[in-house]
């Protein structure tokens, strides 16, 4: 699992200085920050659904 890891990290610094225009660059940059905003998006979607569970019973 851990050589898996290895050939999956990118190296965000070198897409940047590669990147062909700013379109490039805006959409690194959104790959980058997507998976964290999804996984606090269902962390939050959990966390209510378990409070809202809560206050029911």
């Amino acid at each position: 699992m851990s050589l898996i890891l290895l050939f999956q990290q990118v190296n965000i610094d070198e897409k940047i200085k590669s990147a062909p225009d700013d379109g490039y660059l805006i959409g690194v940059w959104i790959g980058y920050i997507l998976p964290f905003a999804v996984l606090a998006g269902v962390a939050y979607f959990l966390y209510h659904r378990a409070k809202k569970r809560r206050n029911d019973q």
